[in-house]
């Protein structure tokens, strides 16, 4: 019986093993398909592109959506995120982002500190923002993207920042500044084709350094005061300046009337003279009469009384009764 027992172990112990041979092979086909399926199908999402690299070499571009390369680590992916605005902060730093962001304490002053064109010192903190316009050249020409793009903007700063004044920082010329920074940036980094499009820069806070700040607000204070009392000047300048002039204006528009008027009278007084000399010439005694009853008829009723004497009157007192009241 031992040995029955014996025989059928021996029996079907070549029939076990063989089972499992199989089923382990099977197995490994079927990893080996799923590996091959994974490896060769990708998706790329909306906003990426997907680079492909043959044995270490670019080939091609893939847009969003899915799509097939080779296996067996024979063409590599790299996704690249092209519609993604990256930012990188100088200065200072985020640490948690929202309706409260907080910063870091700590002050980042050899990104910062810098110096003006008239040898001031200045903390600037500033924003830039970017986005890939090239992938194969974000992932191949540039060994750091990210540092080269913060060199980059550091040294741009530095020089728009050292051809300005402090108070030109500090005030009015903040937009212009970041302006130029990004002109400088974009041109620098096409020159060493990154492969990046800056979106923006933006100055954050323009502040001088703590040891000084006293002596800048108070000469800020001086500035303000100095600009307030220029501008109450250039009030009242306004204000007097154009009523003079209108007044000066109306005086020379009135005596170049009253001039014109006093030359037309004495050329029409003149042409009068001259017509009444010519009628005199034509017909003397008449024309005397007529001047003189047209005289007499002027002159006549603005006298209040009237004495008509005779001309070969001698004596004037006898009709004249001085005692009479004027009434």
């Amino acid at each position: 019986m031992n040995k029955n027992f014996k025989d059928v172990v021996d029996l079907r112990r070549p029939l076990g093993s063989a089972f499992w041979r199989k089923g382990w092979l099977w197995i490994f086909w079927v990893i080996l398909g799923l590996y091959i399926v994974f490896s060769t199908l990708y998706a790329v999402r909306p906003d990426e592109v997907g680079v492909i690299l043959r044995f270490g070499r670019y080939v091609r571009t893939t847009q969003p959506g899915l799509h097939v390369k080779l296996p067996f680590s024979i063409e590599k992916l790299y996704r690249v995120k092209v519609k993604h605005i990256f930012k990188e902060e100088f200065g200072f730093r985020t640490l948690v982002p929202g309706v409260k962001t907080r910063y870091a304490e700590k002050k980042f002053l050899d990104e910062s500190l810098m110096l003006t064109g008239d040898l001031n010192a200045a903390e600037v903190e500033w924003i830039v923002q970017y986005k890939v316009k090239d992938a194969r050249a974000y992932l191949f020409n540039v060994r750091n993207v990210r540092n080269t793009i913060r060199n980059v903007s550091e040294a741009a700063m530095r020089q728009v920042v050292g051809d300005r004044s402090i108070s030109d920082v500090l005030t009015v010329g903040r937009v212009e500044i970041g302006n130029e920074v990004e002109r400088i940036m974009q041109r620098l980094l096409d020159k060493y084709k990154v492969g990046v499009k800056i979106v923006t820069v933006k100055l954050q806070g323009v502040d001088p350094p703590d040891p000084v700040k006293p002596a800048f607000n108070e000469v800020n204070e001086a500035r303000q005061e100095m600009e307030r009392m220029i501008n109450q000047a250039w009030a009242e300048y306004n204000k007097v300046i154009p009523r003079a002039k209108g007044e000066a204006e109306k005086t020379i528009r009135a005596a170049e009337g009253y001039a014109i008027n006093r030359v037309n009278r004495a050329k029409g007084d003149a042409n009068r003279f001259i017509a009444l000399w010519q009628e005199y010439q034509k017909a003397k005694d008449v024309t005397k009469r007529r001047l003189y009853i047209e005289m007499m008829r002027d002159v006549l009723p603005t006298i209040q009384r009237k004495y008509i004497i005779d001309v070969d009157q001698k004596g004037l007192l006898p009709f004249l009764n001085l005692k009479e009241e004027k009434k």
